[in-house]
């Protein structure tokens, strides 16, 4: 059975398909037989991503498909090592259905109180409905200073929660990787892929541990 990890957020645009692309890429470099599940069929972020990457000729591939509900993504889990829930742009009933699913439910975070404060809302709401907080980590993403950093984390601890090691910073690199089809580890940078490691190598751990 696979490892299942599930990424869910309160809104767009706080790096939730970032994120499970750059698992995807890594698991999948890693040997690991690997499955994107693109559950945003109004969007389909991760989906149109993989066209590209696709089209850019990147190495490794891996499978991203799309699927209407995360039950029917995990009718392949068997034959997997690793499948990931690209959940949709904003918390739903989808999001416990994910949840119940998972391992590991990865939700990312700004560092301003209004993305961590209804980010932890829907924590709570999933607590409330029987997910265990073990299984609930937040990823620091669009990081302006250590400061924020340290100062988002404690806001975090303070309501209960884990935050995975690391962060990404707000970096146009980022976003151009994407645009080329690539994940946050295949910047040109060498500083910013290694961020982008540490933060998915912390999920890696919590799989694991």
């Amino acid at each position: 059975m696979a490892q299942i990890v599930g990424f869910i957020s309160q809104k767009g645009g706080v790096g939730k398909s970032t994120l499970a692309r750059g698992l995807s890429r890594e698991a999948a470099k890693g040997g690991l037989n690997v499955k994107l599940a693109d559950l945003d069929t109004q969007q389909g972020t991760s989906v149109d991503w993989y066209r590209r990457r696709l089209d850019s000729g990147a190495l490794p591939v891996f499978s991203v498909e799309s699927f209407k509900t995360a039950s029917q993504a995990l009718r392949s889990a068997d034959q997997l090592d690793m499948l990931l829930l690209d959940g949709p742009a904003r918390a739903s009933s989808a999001t416990l259905e994910i949840a119940q699913a998972a391992t590991l439910v990865v939700q990312p975070s700004g560092a301003s109180v209004d993305d961590l404060r209804p980010a932890i809302l829907v924590f709570h709401e999933l607590v409330k409905a029987g997910i265990p907080k073990d299984r609930l980590c937040f990823a620091l993403c669009r990081i302006g200073t250590d400061a924020e950093e340290a100062d988002s984390r404690s806001y975090i601890e303070q309501a209960g929660y884990m935050t995975l090691q690391g962060s990404l910073p707000e970096r146009p690199s980022y976003r151009q990787a994407s645009n080329a089809g690539l994940s946050i580890t295949e910047t040109r940078y060498p500083q910013l892929n290694l961020r982008a490691d540490t933060l998915i190598q912390s999920m890696v751990d919590k799989l694991n541990g």
